[in-house]
């Protein structure tokens, strides 16, 4: 399906501006193309979709199920959901806003935002390959941990109250949707409601939030196309190939402004664990790369207060180093 991003933006970079295609110029122009073009269709068909979705489910329900005793099935749940979906750190923002927008806990909004990007497909299977079965396991569970661990967390220290005012509205009205329900039983169900009402409902959906956040994610994908191709993956393996006990977090800070999605970090990881990187500094960077992006900062600015993003970006490099000690140490080698 995304072929015809990179179609497109082969055609408009080499083509249409002509520029060589050795040229990091080049290598940026493309990227913005492809990434913002790939994430704007998502953010439209996931914003619309969830919409509907709230239109015609009861979403005050789902909401409740996941807030109420079973919050840790919910924390699971979000993170399974997390590392299923084949997104990028930008590419589950349309998702988890239409999680904050139905109301759904932060802690399970966060466990899908966390995970999403951690444990995704193309990874395994590389890591299937290249490293065996036991390394794909260990990842695969290191990353719903992570996940669910960090939901609750947040959830535990009350962290909804450092969501932007419009975050904050949005589950407001979605608790106050929920108690009339609770207090009319009789009420008319959300399936009464006629496909052109949640057509019209979807749309004004999609217009309130894409219209809220579309600057933010050309800015963000510029910024990441700006550092894009820039990974230094020569300097890491002559510097941090030799295993020592700071490699990993020194790994972790470097892949901070190096953004890539998932998919665009494959060749990169392979590349080092290939030239004899340790797989735990591998992970550690390309996690990092691939998570904590400037433009994912960016565009969760627009839901999140300063604190909280302060919050995840400690928890994030925090984890990423975890697991890469705990990759480093692994009895099993590559």
């Amino acid at each position: 399906m995304f072929v015809i991003f990179t179609w497109l933006a082969d055609w408009l970079t080499y083509r249409i501006f002509a520029l060589p295609m050795d040229s990091k110029l080049a290598d940026a122009v493309h990227f913005f193309i492809e990434d913002s073009s790939k994430i704007m269709l998502l953010l439209t068909v996931m914003i619309y979709v969830i919409a509907l979705l709230r239109a015609s489910l009861n979403v005050e329900t789902v909401r409740d199920y996941l807030a109420g005793k079973r919050r840790w099935y919910g924390y699971l749940t979000g993170s399974f959901f997390g590392a299923i979906t084949p997104f990028c750190s930008c590419s589950s923002i349309p998702v988890f806003l239409g999680f904050t927008s139905a109301g759904i806990p932060l802690g399970i909004t966060m466990a899908f935002l966390i995970t999403s990007p951690l444990v995704n497909e193309v990874a395994v299977l590389l890591l299937f390959g290249l490293l065996g079965w036991q390394f794909t396991v260990l990842y695969v569970a290191v990353g719903v941990t992570i996940g669910v661990l960090s939901g609750w967390w947040l959830d535990t220290i009350r962290a909804e109250r450092w969501l932007q005012p419009v975050a904050v509205k949005a589950t407001q009205l979605s608790q106050q949707r929920s108690v009339r329900h609770a207090s009319s039983p009789r009420s008319v169900s959300p399936a009464t409601v006629s496909l052109a009402q949640r057509h019209q409902f979807a749309l004004d959906e999609l217009q309130t939030i894409v219209g809220r956040v579309w600057k933010w994610v050309l800015i963000g994908v510029g910024i990441g196309a700006g550092l894009h191709g820039f990974v230094p993956d020569g300097w890491l393996q002559a510097h941090l190939g030799a295993g020592q006990w700071w490699s990993v977090p020194a790994s972790v800070v470097l892949g901070i402004p190096l953004y890539s999605n998932a998919t665009g970090v494959i060749p990169i990881m392979e590349s080092l664990l290939i030239n004899g990187l340790p797989v735990g500094t591998t992970l550690a960077f390309c996690m990092s790369t691939v998570a904590v992006s400037i433009p994912e900062f960016v565009m969760l600015k627009q839901v999140m207060q300063w604190r909280l993003l302060g919050l995840l970006l400690v928890m994030l490099l925090v984890a990423f180093t975890l697991v890469g000690w705990i990759f480093n140490a692994s009895i099993w080698s590559f």
